[in-house]
């Protein structure tokens, strides 16, 4: 089968395989792949919002909050399985045959991310009235700031990877040893990974002025909504510490 043959049938998949990165395409192209990654990142925060009102209002919530929680090995397994699903959706999302499953990947990381925060954003509202559009406010802050930082500066901060792995990985450590040896991490921690998640946030809106495919829209909204997730999961634990 010809180029032409395949274009004919699917001329998603074509001209996601031939597409230029960002900083190679038009500035029009640009423009519309930045505006097309925004608007799906706030479609992703919006779906988040509403997952968790669900969650939070269930009867079975606090059940559910038990089970993952209730005993020291048990966030260990959500954890692990948090892990699988996020790879699983990530793979969909920069899938370059089908927009459908793009989508299919961000909406499963989006339901993931949703479950996983349940347990902390139950224990916010129960015990820390008024907090958590407080710690939302400070996150949207924190991401505007470093957004702001990449657009005006337009420096590849790509640099940032080797360090953000190094980061996670001794991150994830120290979360294990703190579960099977049952200690508390403490501020200092939260303060490193609230810098962490902002470096992930320089780091991915880099990518999306620098790296990303123009066809990539859909995998470039779903780094940054992890990114921002998870600035909101520790702005949201040091409000809590110091309430």
């Amino acid at each position: 089968m010809n180029l032409s043959s395949q274009q004919s049938e699917n001329p998603y998949s074509v001209a996601s395989l031939m597409s230029l990165t960002a900083a190679q395409a038009t500035q029009d192209e640009r423009a519309s792949f930045i505006s097309k990654t925004y608007m799906h990142l706030a479609g992703a925060i919006g779906a988040f919002v509403l997952l968790e009102a669900v969650l939070l209002n269930l009867p079975i919530t606090e059940q559910m909050v038990g089970l993952m929680v209730g005993q020291q090995y048990s966030w260990l397994l959500v954890m692990g399985a948090f892990m699988v699903v996020s790879w699983i959706a990530n793979s969909w999302a920069l899938n370059a045959v089908s927009l459908q499953k793009q989508y299919m990947g961000l909406g499963l990381y989006v339901l993931a991310q949703a479950v996983v925060t349940a347990p902390l954003l139950y224990f916010a509202q129960t015990f820390h009235q008024g907090i958590i559009p407080t710690a939302a406010a400070a996150t949207l802050g924190l991401f505007g700031v470093m957004t702001a930082i990449v657009f005006i500066t337009r420096k590849d901060f790509s640099f940032l990877g080797s360090i953000l792995i190094f980061g996670f990985v001794a991150a994830m450590g120290l979360i294990v040893c703190g579960i099977v040896f049952s200690f508390a991490l403490g501020p200092i921690f939260i303060y490193a990974m609230i810098a962490l998640a902002c470096c992930s946030i320089l780091y991915e809106t880099s990518n999306v002025l620098h790296h990303y495919r123009t066809t990539q829209y859909v995998a470039a909204a779903l780094s940054l909504f992890a990114s921002v997730v998870l600035l909101f999961w520790y702005v949201l634990q040091l409000f809590m510490s110091r309430d």
